[in-house]
């Protein structure tokens, strides 16, 4: 199975799995990303978002192959900072006939995410809110800009720390058509009332740190009038969807992302 490597923080080739597409570009075979590290991919591409007032987001965007315009995904990445394994999100999400797009939320500010996971963490703890908000709103704007991408069709998901930044991003962007939290804490609860979009939650069993707020969580938005729905994966712990997590072998991970994609398909038009 085809991997991305990483060598000396940039991200040498992205590939795509059993289950990735091939994500539509502007052509088949090897695309350049923009730091020029070839990558090898079949429709995807690097590309580098503006950001007013600040350096430039990278980004990967994975195209569906399809005869019409599709939906949009943001994908948001984990504490860690872009890996390897975002990218192969958005080739599973293209496969399914999204477009999608994976901003490196490190980029505006340090560059690129490192290749060290806990560096990654450090740097991820520096962002301010703020920054992460105008860096998603980059992406959004950028996104529901492509051609391929139906205008105003646009949704979320998120992972572990970028679970809690998809469902914080739900109260700050009235335009998001939907939002998918992994395993990721809920937002301010006054901040909660401007949420627009439809919730999906997704969570471990074997998570109780996260797990714990789901109660609270369920009140305030059903109190609100928001619609939030959440499932809860037997035998699965925190990010088990990603590869090396607790659960990440068992069936939980399709049952996962078959929910997941029911719920964009009642959700994006």
């Amino acid at each position: 199975m085809p991997t991305l490597l990483r060598h000396t923080g940039r991200l040498l080739a992205v590939a795509a799995a059993a289950l990735a597409c091939h994500p539509g570009g502007s052509s088949p075979g090897a695309a350049v990303d923009t730091a020029g590290a070839a990558v090898a991919t079949t429709h995807g591409e690097w590309v580098r978002i503006p950001r007013p007032g600040a350096d430039s987001i990278r980004a990967y965007v994975a195209y569906p192959e399809r005869s019409s315009k599709a939906p949009a995904i943001i994908i948001i990445h984990e504490i860690f900072g872009l890996t390897d394994w975002e990218p192969t999100v958005a080739d599973r999400l293209a496969k399914a006939g999204y477009v999608a797009i994976v901003p490196d939320l490190l980029s505006s500010k340090y560059g690129t995410s490192p290749a060290s996971p806990d560096s990654g963490r450090k740097l991820v703890a520096t962002l301010e809110p703020e920054r992460i908000t105008a860096d998603l709103d980059a992406t959004y704007a950028y996104v529901d800009t492509l051609p391929a991408v139906r205008k105003g069709d646009v949704a979320t998901i998120g992972f572990c720390w970028g679970g809690g930044q998809s469902f914080r991003y739900a109260t700050n962007n009235p335009q998001l058509r939907a939002a998918v939290v992994c395993y990721g804490p809920p937002p301010d609860s006054a901040a909660i009332a401007r949420i627009k979009a439809p919730v999906l939650g997704v969570y471990g069993e074997k998570d109780e740190r996260i797990d714990a707020t789901l109660p609270e969580v369920t009140a305030r938005m059903r109190a609100s009038g928001k619609r939030y729905e959440y499932d809860v994966y037997p035998g699965t712990g925190h990010g088990f969807l990603k590869p090396g997590r607790q659960g990440s072998d068992g069936p939980q991970v399709e049952r996962a992302w078959a929910r997941i994609l029911s719920f964009y398909g009642t959700t994006l038009r």
